[in-house]
């Protein structure tokens, strides 16, 4: 599963640089307190988060996205 980002979330990661060609390395913050840290948004999707096979919340859910380019090697983890 991935989730596309929406205007809002598009808008501003695309003010931050990005971790490598494509792609960015974040956290994020869930409304009810969660934090989900090393989560992949590679051209704008939400495609993984490392250690989990599943993407536990839909963007609505989603408080706050923080760019922290805490690069891991997410292709020797599949």
């Amino acid at each position: 599963m991935m989730i596309t980002r929406s205007k809002k979330w598009a808008l501003e990661l695309a003010s931050k640089p990005e971790t490598g060609m494509g792609y960015q390395v974040v956290s994020i913050v869930l409304v009810d307190g969660r934090r989900f840290d090393r989560v992949g948004v590679v051209e704008g999707r939400i495609c993984e988060i490392r250690g989990r096979k599943d993407i536990p919340f839909t963007e609505d859910e989603i408080a706050q996205i923080i760019v922290t380019h805490d690069k891991w090697n997410f292709n020797a983890e599949r």
